[in-house]
């Protein structure tokens, strides 16, 4: 049987207080939840303090390039499909460094887990605005507040029609470690937006400035319907809405590969001879 100490519980270099640790614990309990095995799971990140997560979970990790850990994520579900993908990383690496790989995964759908921390501030590189900035956030980088219009990802996502689509908080853990297991159970490319404050850089999204907007949806909210969840996805302000808003089953992009039905790639043989011939073509 699976539990969540099969994780791990490592030392961290996060701030006392940072929302990362509810959601560390919630990504822990999510996995134990879905009955995985650690060496069935796999991690990416970028680079930031919310991509450090996967140092801190015993499972096989992949820590990549600034914004580029969905495309390390999709070139490894493509040669293992059996595999869980789960990639974690910030709201500056996915949206903005990434922000081009982010649109693609969507298009493509594959089955990976997208968890976005979302606290909308710099954290690692010392509190510039992200792309998710409230308008009015003042920084030593941004003296005058925000001049850009804050990215709407969730927005983006059920815009473009993305098979699974929710929003956490880090301050109701066990509700984001159900959201999470929703997630990873969905097959095709899920994003759990995770809304977090950071103590140390963002003094205006508080935990009290979270919790007095953050709304659990009602047990009526159907995530199947397409126009109910893009009014939903746009509320943003004095009322923030929790939980699975948009979901619909999109083929998913390991399908589209007809190399797959003679299983994974890891462990098929090369046939050098068919290889040769296709480069013969290009001579």
């Amino acid at each position: 049987m699976v539990t969540i100490d099969d994780y791990g519980d490592y030392q961290t270099a996060w701030c006392p207080g940072c929302g990362n640790f509810p959601i560390l614990e919630a990504v822990k309990k999510a996995l134990a939840a879905s009955k995985l095995e650690p060496h069935q799971v796999l991690l990416v990140s970028g680079i930031g303090q919310a991509a450090k997560t996967p140092h801190y979970i015993n499972a096989n990790i992949f820590n990549g390039l600034h914004g580029r850990a969905l495309p390390v994520a999709t070139g490894a579900k493509l040669a293992y499909p059996e595999l869980t993908v789960v990639v974690e990383s910030g709201d500056g690496c996915v949206y903005a460094e990434g922000g081009n790989h982010f649109l693609a995964a969507i298009r493509r759908n594959p089955d990976l887990t997208l968890l976005v921390h979302n606290n909308q501030v710099y954290g690692l590189t010392k509190g510039q605005a992200s792309p998710t900035s409230e308008g009015d956030f003042v920084t030593k980088a941004q003296p005058q507040g925000m001049t850009s219009y804050p990215f709407n990802a969730v927005a983006v996502a059920v815009s473009m029609q993305a098979s699974f689509v929710a929003r956490g908080f880090s301050g109701l853990g066990d509700h984001l470690a159900e959201l999470i297991r929703l997630a990873i159970a969905h097959r095709g490319l899920s994003l759990v937006e995770v809304l977090q404050p950071c103590v140390s850089f963002n003094k205006l999204n508080t935990y009290a400035w979270y919790k007095k907007r953050c709304q659990i949806l009602p047990p009526e909210h159907d995530p199947t319907n397409f126009e109910a969840a893009l009014r939903v996805a746009f509320e943003w302000g004095e009322k923030i809405p929790l939980g699975l808003i948009y979901r619909n089953e999109r083929t998913v992009f390991e399908d589209r590969f007809s190399a797959l039905d003679r299983g994974p790639l890891v462990v098929q043989e090369v046939d050098l001879e068919k290889l040769t011939e296709i480069m013969e073509e290009y001579r």
